[in-house]
């Protein structure tokens, strides 16, 4: 049945293309005319080199203004999937305009997803993969959306992903005239898991699976959390050494003050530098941020 699901989908999406594209090289924006079901394209044009830049309520830094400006020509389509009355399911698929490799690759999600891979979409069509992202059904990146929204839920828990990879597959065979050889699914942390349900439910889905770091059997590992914090909760903060926020981290002799980059923070607005000389020295020996705190000699 799901096999015969997928044929369907991608039949459809190729049909209408067929129909509506001319003799001659794809064209990408002949993809925003696809037909596929549950699915509503909103946008497909293409992308010269180097002129995406992701939507950001920060500005990038210069590793990732240098990283979005590297990015090969490719063709971008923008999706909305409906798979229930309930879902906002978002979708992008981008497809090299050249170089493709004949493959497809899809990114996973971290922590609650709600927003859009774009770093790893670009690092796939860096490799000359086409790929696929998706919010999972959410624009926030906490769970307050799951709140008496079961189908939402459903969407976060397996069916987005699902619904992204048959959309990706059947836009880049329009695309390109012909299936990709080989698919892949490359994700850790809540992708791992992501990667995991794929597996199990959808194995026709991928030819291999990256599942790193999955935060698996997710409702065991939910209630872990909440019964962690609830002893933090309940009594004062000062009761409990581990509920006890981190102390304000000493500086480091101003010598070496300015000249020092940041390598980690301990809490909001409280970023910590560490002297070039004593990083390296700890990088060998594995030790934590709270362990490094107690060896600084400067402390």
């Amino acid at each position: 049945m799901r096999k015969a699901l997928i044929a369907a989908v991608v039949f459809q999406a190729s049909t209408a293309f067929s129909q509506a594209t001319p003799a001659g090289p794809p064209s990408c924006e002949h993809l925003a005319q696809l037909v596929v079901t549950s699915i509503k394209i909103t946008s497909a044009y293409p992308v010269a080199a180097g002129a995406f830049v992701p939507p950001s309520t920060t500005p990038l830094s210069p590793d990732q203004l240098k990283f979005y400006k590297d990015l090969p020509a490719f063709c971008r389509v923008v999706a909305q999937g409906r798979p229930s009355p309930d879902s906002d399911i978002k979708i992008e698929v981008w497809l090299p305009l050249t170089d493709w490799n004949g493959k497809f690759q899809a990114p996973g999600n971290g922590g609650f997803a709600g927003s859009m891979p774009y770093r790893a979409l670009g690092a796939a069509i860096k490799h000359g993969y086409a790929t696929a992202g998706t919010d999972t059904g959410h624009s926030t990146e906490g769970a307050e959306w799951a709140l008496g929204h079961r189908e939402k839920v459903v969407d976060f828990g397996y069916r987005a992903v699902h619904q992204m990879t048959q959309f990706g597959k059947a836009t880049a065979k329009a695309f390109y005239g012909r299936d990709p050889r080989y698919s892949y699914f490359v994700a850790c942390s809540n992708g791992g898991r992501e990667a995991l349900m794929e597996a199990q439910r959808y194995p026709e889905d991928y030819n291999g699976i990256l599942a790193g770091a999955p935060a698996n059997y997710y409702t065991h590992l939910m209630a872990f959390a909440l019964w962690g914090c609830r002893p933090c909760r309940i009594r004062p903060a000062s009761s409990r050494p581990s509920c006890r926020p981190l102390p304000r981290p000493c500086s480091p002799p101003a010598t070496n003050r300015m000249a020092s980059p940041t390598v980690f923070s301990t809490t909001p607005g409280n970023a910590t530098s560490i002297p070039r000389h004593w990083r390296a020295k700890h990088r060998q020996t594995g030790l934590t941020a709270s362990r490094r705190r107690k060896s600084r000699p400067d402390c």
